[in-house]
Protein backbone atom coordinates (compact mmCIF):
# COMPACT_ATOMS: atom_id res chain seq x y z
CA UNK A 1 0.00 0.00 0.00
CA UNK A 2 2.80 2.21 1.05
CA UNK A 3 4.45 1.75 -2.57
CA UNK A 4 1.52 2.35 -4.62
CA UNK A 5 0.41 5.82 -2.50
CA UNK A 6 3.71 7.06 -3.16
CA UNK A 7 3.77 6.29 -6.75
CA UNK A 8 0.49 8.05 -6.99
CA UNK A 9 2.08 11.04 -4.79
CA UNK A 10 4.45 10.90 -7.64
CA UNK A 11 2.03 11.16 -10.53
CA UNK A 12 0.72 14.19 -8.49
CA UNK A 13 3.52 15.85 -8.14
CA UNK A 14 4.64 15.45 -11.79
CA UNK A 15 1.05 16.49 -12.94
CA UNK A 16 0.98 20.11 -10.47
CA UNK A 17 5.14 20.59 -11.78
CA UNK A 18 3.49 20.27 -15.54
CA UNK A 19 1.75 23.56 -15.90
CA UNK A 20 4.70 25.17 -14.38
CA UNK A 21 7.26 23.58 -16.85
CA UNK A 22 5.35 25.24 -19.78
CA UNK A 23 5.26 29.01 -18.12
CA UNK A 24 7.75 31.30 -20.11
CA UNK A 25 10.10 33.27 -18.26
CA UNK A 26 10.04 37.15 -18.12
CA UNK A 27 12.43 37.04 -21.18
CA UNK A 28 10.60 34.82 -23.57
CA UNK A 29 7.10 36.69 -22.52
CA UNK A 30 9.16 40.34 -23.58
CA UNK A 31 10.44 39.18 -26.56
CA UNK A 32 6.99 37.40 -27.90
CA UNK A 33 5.24 40.72 -26.62
CA UNK A 34 7.72 42.99 -28.61
CA UNK A 35 7.82 40.74 -32.00
CA UNK A 36 3.80 40.73 -31.87
CA UNK A 37 4.02 44.53 -31.49
CA UNK A 38 6.30 44.91 -34.60
CA UNK A 39 4.51 42.76 -36.63
CA UNK A 40 1.59 44.26 -35.84
CA UNK A 41 2.97 47.99 -36.84
CA UNK A 42 4.78 46.61 -39.88
CA UNK A 43 1.30 45.34 -41.07
CA UNK A 44 -0.74 47.89 -40.03
CA UNK A 45 2.08 50.04 -41.87
CA UNK A 46 1.84 48.40 -44.97
CA UNK A 47 -2.53 48.45 -44.99
CA UNK A 48 -2.23 52.58 -44.55
CA UNK A 49 0.30 52.47 -47.28
CA UNK A 50 -1.79 50.54 -49.52
CA UNK A 51 -4.90 51.59 -49.10
CA UNK A 52 -4.83 55.01 -47.31
CA UNK A 53 -1.53 57.13 -46.75
CA UNK A 54 1.82 57.43 -48.56
CA UNK A 55 4.57 58.97 -48.32
CA UNK A 56 6.89 60.51 -51.33
CA UNK A 57 10.08 62.30 -51.78
CA UNK A 58 10.31 65.61 -54.14
CA UNK A 59 13.33 64.89 -56.29
CA UNK A 60 13.01 67.80 -58.38
CA UNK A 61 12.17 71.85 -58.84
CA UNK A 62 8.78 71.52 -61.22
CA UNK A 63 6.72 72.60 -58.42
CA UNK A 64 8.41 75.11 -56.61
CA UNK A 65 7.78 77.41 -54.38
CA UNK A 66 4.94 74.86 -53.58
CA UNK A 67 7.29 71.79 -53.05
CA UNK A 68 11.25 72.12 -53.03
CA UNK A 69 13.56 69.29 -53.85
CA UNK A 70 14.05 67.34 -50.54
CA UNK A 71 10.39 67.70 -49.30
CA UNK A 72 8.24 64.77 -48.22
CA UNK A 73 4.90 64.87 -48.68
CA UNK A 74 1.83 62.15 -47.99
CA UNK A 75 -0.78 61.67 -50.27
CA UNK A 76 -4.44 60.64 -49.84
CA UNK A 77 -5.08 57.55 -51.94
CA UNK A 78 -8.76 57.55 -51.78
CA UNK A 79 -8.66 60.15 -54.53
CA UNK A 80 -9.46 59.04 -57.04
CA UNK A 81 -11.87 56.65 -55.39
CA UNK A 82 -14.23 57.53 -52.77
CA UNK A 83 -13.47 61.46 -53.28
CA UNK A 84 -13.02 63.19 -56.91
CA UNK A 85 -10.20 64.73 -58.14
CA UNK A 86 -10.62 68.48 -58.76
CA UNK A 87 -8.83 71.01 -60.68
CA UNK A 88 -6.03 72.52 -58.40
CA UNK A 89 -5.17 69.16 -56.71
CA UNK A 90 -1.52 68.53 -56.65
CA UNK A 91 -1.86 64.84 -57.40
CA UNK A 92 1.27 62.20 -57.52
CA UNK A 93 0.75 59.52 -61.03
CA UNK A 94 2.29 56.40 -62.67
CA UNK A 95 4.89 57.54 -65.50
CA UNK A 96 2.43 57.52 -68.46
CA UNK A 97 5.50 56.51 -70.35
CA UNK A 98 9.02 58.00 -71.10
CA UNK A 99 8.28 61.36 -68.78
CA UNK A 100 11.14 60.16 -66.99
CA UNK A 101 13.46 58.62 -69.26
CA UNK A 102 15.50 61.85 -68.95
CA UNK A 103 15.51 62.39 -64.79
CA UNK A 104 18.08 60.74 -62.37
CA UNK A 105 16.09 58.29 -60.86
CA UNK A 106 17.54 57.84 -56.57
CA UNK A 107 19.35 54.56 -56.15
CA UNK A 108 17.85 52.76 -53.20
CA UNK A 109 19.48 49.46 -51.47
CA UNK A 110 17.79 46.38 -50.07
CA UNK A 111 16.81 47.34 -47.05
CA UNK A 112 15.59 51.09 -48.09
CA UNK A 113 13.64 48.97 -50.82
CA UNK A 114 11.48 46.68 -48.32
CA UNK A 115 11.17 50.08 -45.72
CA UNK A 116 9.58 51.65 -49.06
CA UNK A 117 7.46 48.40 -49.53
CA UNK A 118 5.84 48.40 -46.36
CA UNK A 119 5.71 52.17 -45.76
CA UNK A 120 8.16 53.08 -43.45
CA UNK A 121 9.82 55.61 -46.10
CA UNK A 122 8.73 57.75 -48.23
CA UNK A 123 8.62 56.70 -51.93
CA UNK A 124 11.52 57.53 -54.04
CA UNK A 125 9.61 58.59 -56.84
CA UNK A 126 11.95 56.77 -59.29
CA UNK A 127 8.74 55.81 -61.05
CA UNK A 128 6.53 58.85 -60.14
CA UNK A 129 5.47 62.42 -60.76
CA UNK A 130 3.86 65.35 -58.94
CA UNK A 131 1.83 67.80 -61.08
CA UNK A 132 -1.47 70.28 -60.18
CA UNK A 133 -4.59 69.29 -62.35
CA UNK A 134 -5.52 71.94 -64.68
CA UNK A 135 -8.05 70.29 -66.91
CA UNK A 136 -10.55 67.27 -65.99
CA UNK A 137 -11.84 64.81 -68.49
CA UNK A 138 -13.34 66.41 -71.33
CA UNK A 139 -11.84 70.47 -70.26
CA UNK A 140 -10.61 72.31 -73.11
CA UNK A 141 -7.23 74.01 -72.07
CA UNK A 142 -6.00 76.29 -74.24
CA UNK A 143 -2.77 78.73 -74.20
CA UNK A 144 -1.08 81.42 -76.72
CA UNK A 145 2.37 80.77 -75.41
CA UNK A 146 2.69 84.00 -74.88
CA UNK A 147 2.67 84.68 -71.57
CA UNK A 148 -1.09 85.38 -71.24
CA UNK A 149 -3.15 83.25 -68.73
CA UNK A 150 -4.37 79.69 -69.47
CA UNK A 151 -7.46 78.80 -70.08
CA UNK A 152 -9.78 76.37 -69.07
CA UNK A 153 -13.13 75.73 -71.09
CA UNK A 154 -12.55 79.24 -72.42
CA UNK A 155 -12.16 81.02 -68.97
CA UNK A 156 -9.04 82.79 -68.39
CA UNK A 157 -7.54 81.66 -64.97
CA UNK A 158 -5.10 83.44 -62.66
CA UNK A 159 -2.56 80.99 -61.01
CA UNK A 160 -0.44 83.66 -59.62
CA UNK A 161 -1.72 81.96 -56.57
CA UNK A 162 0.75 78.79 -56.81
CA UNK A 163 3.09 79.75 -60.01
CA UNK A 164 6.83 79.91 -58.59
CA UNK A 165 7.64 84.04 -58.69
CA UNK A 166 8.81 85.02 -62.43
CA UNK A 167 7.45 82.04 -63.79
CA UNK A 168 4.98 82.39 -66.90
CA UNK A 169 1.52 80.70 -67.26
CA UNK A 170 3.08 79.02 -70.14
CA UNK A 171 6.17 79.19 -73.22
CA UNK A 172 4.34 76.76 -75.02
CA UNK A 173 1.11 77.27 -76.88
CA UNK A 174 -1.23 74.23 -76.71
CA UNK A 175 -4.80 73.77 -77.40
CA UNK A 176 -6.31 70.43 -76.29
CA UNK A 177 -9.64 69.07 -74.96
CA UNK A 178 -8.70 66.56 -72.27
CA UNK A 179 -9.74 62.73 -73.00
CA UNK A 180 -12.35 60.88 -71.20
CA UNK A 181 -10.58 59.30 -68.16
CA UNK A 182 -7.29 61.55 -68.13
CA UNK A 183 -6.48 64.63 -66.61
CA UNK A 184 -4.21 67.50 -67.68
CA UNK A 185 -1.07 68.43 -65.59
CA UNK A 186 1.39 71.32 -65.13
CA UNK A 187 3.73 71.79 -62.65
CA UNK A 188 3.74 75.64 -60.66
CA UNK A 189 7.66 76.08 -61.53
CA UNK A 190 6.14 76.01 -65.64
CA UNK A 191 9.65 76.82 -67.17
CA UNK A 192 10.97 74.46 -65.43
CA UNK A 193 8.24 71.12 -65.80
CA UNK A 194 8.31 68.81 -68.35
CA UNK A 195 4.98 68.36 -68.11
CA UNK A 196 1.57 67.33 -70.32
CA UNK A 197 2.29 70.35 -72.77
CA UNK A 198 5.70 68.44 -72.90
CA UNK A 199 3.90 65.42 -74.61
CA UNK A 200 1.56 66.87 -77.41
CA UNK A 201 3.14 63.91 -79.48
CA UNK A 202 2.52 61.16 -77.12
CA UNK A 203 -0.59 58.56 -77.19
CA UNK A 204 -2.87 60.63 -75.54
CA UNK A 205 -1.55 63.98 -76.48
CA UNK A 206 0.08 64.67 -73.57
CA UNK A 207 -3.14 63.69 -70.65
CA UNK A 208 -2.33 61.16 -67.91
CA UNK A 209 -5.17 58.43 -67.46
CA UNK A 210 -6.73 58.83 -64.11
CA UNK A 211 -5.96 55.13 -63.71
CA UNK A 212 -2.40 56.04 -63.42
CA UNK A 213 -3.21 58.69 -60.20
CA UNK A 214 -2.04 57.37 -56.97
CA UNK A 215 -3.67 60.37 -54.84
CA UNK A 216 -3.93 64.29 -54.09
CA UNK A 217 -1.14 65.54 -51.69
CA UNK A 218 -2.17 66.70 -48.83
CA UNK A 219 0.20 67.72 -46.29
CA UNK A 220 4.34 68.48 -46.48
CA UNK A 221 5.16 66.68 -43.67
CA UNK A 222 8.87 67.31 -44.05
CA UNK A 223 11.81 69.12 -43.98
CA UNK A 224 10.00 70.58 -40.24
CA UNK A 225 10.48 73.61 -40.52
CA UNK A 226 8.26 73.35 -43.75
CA UNK A 227 5.45 71.68 -42.83
CA UNK A 228 2.53 72.37 -44.03
CA UNK A 229 -0.87 71.92 -45.75
CA UNK A 230 -1.33 71.35 -49.41
CA UNK A 231 -4.99 72.97 -49.90
CA UNK A 232 -6.83 73.35 -53.50
CA UNK A 233 -6.84 77.16 -54.79
CA UNK A 234 -10.17 76.38 -55.46
CA UNK A 235 -10.85 80.25 -56.11
CA UNK A 236 -8.50 79.97 -59.32
CA UNK A 237 -10.79 77.65 -61.23
CA UNK A 238 -14.53 79.00 -59.51
CA UNK A 239 -15.69 80.76 -62.70
CA UNK A 240 -14.53 78.01 -64.64
CA UNK A 241 -17.79 76.07 -66.43
CA UNK A 242 -18.23 72.32 -66.58
CA UNK A 243 -16.98 70.67 -69.77
CA UNK A 244 -19.88 70.84 -72.45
Amino acid sequence: MTDQHEARAGHAEQRAAAPGSRRRGPVASFLRETAIILVSAVVLSWVVKTFLVQAFFIPSASMHDTLLEGDRVLVNKLAPGPFDLHRGDVVVFADPGGWLTEQDVPETNALQDVLIAIGLMPQQSEDHLIKRVIGLPGDRVASAGDGSPVTVNGVPVDESAYLAPGAGPSEIAFDVTVPEGSLWVMGDNRQHSADSRWHLGDPGGGAVPVSDVVGTAFVTLWPLDRISLLRNPGEVFEAVPDAS
